[in-house]
């Protein structure tokens, strides 16, 4: 593709003489811009990937795929239940019931999730044995509550303290209607890594919820969990056609503004951080600009001797373009580095800087998260690729339009 005799050209003009110092400045200034703006792209694009596949784990790993519940006086019986299992084998379905109440601690109230599970159910079991971090007993019995690790830490609560709930449902007294109450023992507390569940989500067994509710077995909910959760809208849809009086929605529905709003923030994001390697490129094009200036009199002596149009467009093509291919190889050695590392980098900052980078309460997780995607560095390196390209094209063009008689003439 490349000649020798162009190849030793654009190696020429990688090393300028000390007369050129400014142009070495500019190169370096090239480089370094284009090397910093595929780093840069290559982190941010990690964070991003890893924000959102953590967020996705977390969510699944603490909410069902698809929730079913009643409404227009419709009961989950056993023949609902049997066409889910014939028209979806692979699926599994466990019973609960969600609803909310307040938590009284001596002067403090707050509002809790309250999250019924099913103590004989497996998959409760080990999914409460997976998050427990104090507390042996992964199977909720009557009177039994097991909180999160924020809670705890906020309101100093401790395995066997006990709590007091309030319920939404209310109940009558010689007094008039009052909540209902109960006060429960902590039997364990748990740590799922989302700062907002171990905050505001609790646990009893499912029939305490209901008794709690004033329910009964009938407003019973199903937990569907799918072998692919990212399937989730197309077994709902297919849910509601097995009988519409059901109120049926996915995890995606539940959380549908929220990822909607990350996908966008990671576009722009793409795109304002390309506007780095674009920046970057313009000091190709300017360094290439007062190369060719300078090197008149070269390039008029070349076309004397022979060379052709093409292959002086093509031997300074080559020196803008080496200087942006390695440029984004180190950006992209650069940024894999960085993401790999992360999070021991986040601590060091905020060792040294005394402040709280990306913060639990602010972020819902634990550590920075980091995925490095093959696809993003692949479509950001063909990008720099191709800016670059264009970058030293430009400048390299303008070559052809030399007047050789004129520039001996006058150099």
């Amino acid at each position: 593709m490349f000649t020798s005799a162009e190849r030793l050209i654009a190696l020429r003009n990688l090393k300028p003489k000390r007369k050129e110092g400014f142009l070495k400045v500019i190169s370096i200034f090239s480089f370094i811009g284009i090397m910093l703006g595929v780093a840069i792209l290559i982190i941010v694009m990690s964070v991003m990937n890893g924000f959102r596949t953590e967020l996705t784990n977390k969510i699944l790993g603490f909410n069902p795929h698809i929730i079913i519940k009643p409404y227009n006086n419709e009961k989950i019986n056993s023949k609902f239940r049997k066409q889910l299992n014939e028209n979806f084998p692979k699926i599994e379905v466990l019973d609960s019931y969600t609803g909310e109440g307040v938590l009284i601690n001596n002067d403090y109230a707050k509002g809790l999730m309250i999250k019924g599970l099913d103590p004989e159910n497996k998959k409760n079991s080990n999914f409460l044995k997976k998050i427990l971090i104090e507390g042996k007993n992964n199977k909720i019995k009557k009177g039994q509550i097991i909180v999160g690790k924020e809670l705890a830490i906020e309101l100093n609560l401790a395995v066997g303290d006990k709590i007091n709930l309030l319920s939404s449902v209310y109940i009558g007294t010689p007094f008039g209607a009052l909540p209902k109450q109960e006060s429960y023992t902590i039997e364990g507390i748990f740590s799922s890594g989302f700062y907002e569940f171990d905050k505001n989500v609790v646990f009893l067994n499912l029939y305490e919820a209901l008794y709690f509710f004033d329910k009964t077995v009938s407003d019973i909910n199903l937990e569907v969990y799918l072998p692919n959760p990212l399937k989730a809208d197309d077994i709902k849809d297919k849910i509601e056609k097995i009988n519409n009086n059901f109120y049926v929605y996915s995890w995606i529905d539940l959380n549908k503004s929220f990822f909607s709003a990350l996908k966008v923030e990671r576009n722009v994001m793409f795109i304002i951080l390309t506007l780095i390697i674009i920046v970057a490129a313009f000091n190709i094009i300017s360094g290439l600009t007062i190369l060719i200036k300078n090197k008149t009199k070269e390039i008029a002596i070349l076309k004397t001797l022979g060379l052709s149009n093409n292959s002086i467009i093509k031997s300074f093509f080559l020196t803008g373009f080496t200087i942006g291919f390695i440029a984004s190889v180190s950006g992209i050695i650069l940024g894999i580095l960085f993401s790999e590392n992360i999070e021991s980098i986040r601590i060091f900052l905020s060792y040294i800087l005394n402040i709280e980078i990306f913060p639990s309460d602010v972020y819902f997780l634990d550590e920075l998260p980091s995925e490095i995607s093959s696809f993003s560095i692949m479509i950001i390196f063909i990008f720099s690729l191709v800016t670059t390209s264009l970058a030293s094209l430009i400048p390299a063009i303008a070559i052809s339009k030399m007047n050789t008689i004129k520039a001996l003439k006058y150099e």
